[in-house]
C-alpha cells in the first residue's frame, strides 16, 4: 500500500482517493494523529480568509493532483487504529460524497465505491435496480447495464489513486424507458428468464 502526503496537511497521508472530471471528490481515505485530523476537518469548514481548505492537493510521483471538496455533500467516518504506534495513536478517516452511501432517489443519481478488481456489473446491479423507477427483473441485468454504459448514465470516474474506483450512477428516466421499452416489444426483455444457450 502506498500513501501520498497531502501537501497542505503534510501530517496526513492518503493511501485512496476518487475525484470526478473536475477534480472534486467523491472519497478519501486517509491516515493520521488525531490532532492532525481534526486540524484538517476543521480547515475544510473555514473560509479562505480563515486559513479554509476549499481545495488540496496530493502529491503522486512528484506531481501535486488537486482536489475540490464539496463539503455540502461530504460525510466523514473515523476510527481509531494501530494505538501505541512510534507516532502516538493513528486515525483513520475517510470523507466521501453522501451520494455513494444512499442514492438520491429524487434526482436518479448515486456513486458506487468499489474496489478495482470487482466485476463490477454484478455490485452495481443492486444500486441499478435501488435508484431507478422503473421496475426492472433481476436477469434483465446484462441488456439495461450494456443500455447505461452505451448512454453514458454509468460512467467509470478517472481520477483516482490507490485501488479504490469510484462509478457514477446518472438516469435519465426518458431515455432509460424508452430503451427498456423496445427491447421489451423486440421479445429481448421478458417476465420469465430465458433458459441458457
Amino acid at each position: 500500500m502506498s500513501l501520498y502526503p497531502i501537501d497542505e496537511c503534510p501530517d496526513l497521508m492518503v493511501d485512496a482517493c476518487v475525484c470526478d472530471e473536475d477534480r472534486k471528490l467523491i472519497f478519501l481515505s486517509a491516515w493520521g494523529r488525531d490532532t492532525a485530523v481534526q486540524e484538517f476537518l476543521a480547515r475544510l469548514t473555514l473560509g479562505r480568509d480563515e486559513q479554509g481548505l476549499d481545495q488540496f492537493h496530493i502529491t503522486v510521483d512528484n506531481r501535486a493532483l488537486p482536489v475540490f471538496p464539496n463539503t455540502e455533500f461530504l460525510e466523514k467516518r473515523t476510527t481509531r487504529q494501530l494505538r501505541g504506534t512510534l507516532f502516538g495513536s493513528l486515525i483513520h478517516l475517510w470523507l466521501f460524497d453522501s451520494r455513494a452511501s444512499l442514492p438520491d432517489l429524487a434526482n436518479h443519481f448515486a456513486y458506487a465505491l468499489l474496489d478495482q478488481h470487482s466485476a463490477h456489473h454484478e455490485q452495481l446491479w443492486p444500486l441499478v435496480m435501488s435508484t431507478c423507477p422503473l421496475p426492472l427483473l433481476d436477469h434483465w441485468r446484462e441488456p439495461v447495464m450494456e443500455i447505461l454504459t452505451t448512454q453514458q448514465m454509468l460512467t467509470l470516474l478517472p481520477g483516482s489513486i490507490g485501488s479504490v474506483r469510484a462509478w457514477r450512477l446518472s438516469l435519465q428516466i426518458d431515455v432509460l424507458e424508452a430503451s427498456v421499452g423496445q427491447l421489451v416489444r423486440l421479445n429481448q426483455l421478458t417476465l420469465e428468464a430465458q433458459p441458457q444457450a
